[in-house]
């Protein structure tokens, strides 16, 4: 396993930050680890790459145990954290110069993590002439100087615009080949496009652990949105079966919700012939990662 958290507890007076989380991580997974402000993902990624440690539990990164091998776990993973901490007054090169002195490692894997990070443009400016985006990047250069086997990446496309985001999901994605990613976020479109599996945490209490496409595809719930040619009674809807709630979304169009993994698309055919009825369009409606994720984690 690339991460072992095994009945892992931390507190901070009188909050309980963690809950005896245990989950593990195989090599080459990438991870999205998502919960609400406060609900243990950085406290919990504090501990995996030896910032903190726990009041109880075991954690290992690659077999090497977060307490007794820090030195061990901090050679083996790449940490970028929510703050980027960077140096502005000196060059992308001088910074990464530097850090490459840190972690000893020879200075041509300095021009390597660049091109990796497309930053071949800029690497000649000072990091405050940066943008976010860019920032970001060096960021993550830096994370990758020594060749760790784990990233593990606390809100990476925080504070960047559209294009810079899906510049950094195509990178963290491109990295996520040769690695094990495991990413906290809270835009729920980066995790559908970039993870295979999901961890939620809330309360300090691991909720869900699944992957991506058994999530989605585990929910019971269906929404059908269907437009009918005419008036059509609600209570004449509620013939059709399984169907839990109808609601009118305005004129003709109707949005049912079923509760049922049958596909109920040809069931609402069915019963618009026989009613005499015409459909003008019909769409499914499954439910997304953030539907999924406000109902796991209790937000009305």
């Amino acid at each position: 396993m690339s991460i072992e958290v095994k009945n892992i507890s931390k507190s901070y007076g009188a909050q309980k930050a963690l809950d005896n989380v245990s989950f593990s991580v195989k090599n080459g997974e990438i991870v999205g680890f998502l919960g609400p402000n406060g609900a243990g993902k950085s406290t919990l990624m504090k501990i995996l790459t030896t910032f903190i440690t726990a009041d109880q539990g075991k954690a290992e990164v690659n077999g090497n145990d977060v307490i007794t091998s820090q030195k061990a776990v901090q050679k083996t993973v790449g940490y970028l954290p929510e703050h980027n901490p960077l140096y502005l007054d000196l060059y992308v090169r001088e910074y990464l110069a530097f850090n490459a002195d840190v972690y000893k490692v020879h200075k041509s894997r300095i021009e390597e993590v660049i091109q990796l990070t497309g930053l071949s443009t800029e690497s000649h400016k000072k990091i405050g002439q940066l943008s976010k985006g860019y920032r970001q990047r060096v960021g993550l250069a830096t994370a990758l100087l020594h060749n760790p086997d784990v990233l593990i990446l606390d809100e990476p496309t925080t504070g960047l615009d559209p294009n810079q985001l899906v510049e950094i999901r195509d990178l963290i994605k491109n990295i996520g080949k040769n690695k094990t990613v495991f990413l906290s976020t809270h835009i729920m479109q980066e995790v559908e496009a970039i993870c295979n599996r999901v961890i939620i945490i809330n309360n300090g209490k691991i909720v869900t652990d699944k992957k991506l496409n058994t999530l989605v595809q585990e929910q019971q719930e269906q929404t059908i949105e269907v437009e009918f040619d005419k008036i059509v009674n609600a209570d004449t809807l509620n013939d059709i079966p399984n169907l839990k709630t109808v609601k009118n979304n305005h004129g003709f169009v109707w949005e049912l919700i079923f509760e049922t993994e049958q596909d109920m698309r040809p069931v609402v055919f069915d019963f618009a012939q026989e009613k005499g009825l015409k459909i003008l369009q019909l769409n499914l409606k499954n439910k997304n990662l953030e539907q999924i994720f406000r109902e796991q984690t209790n937000i009305k």
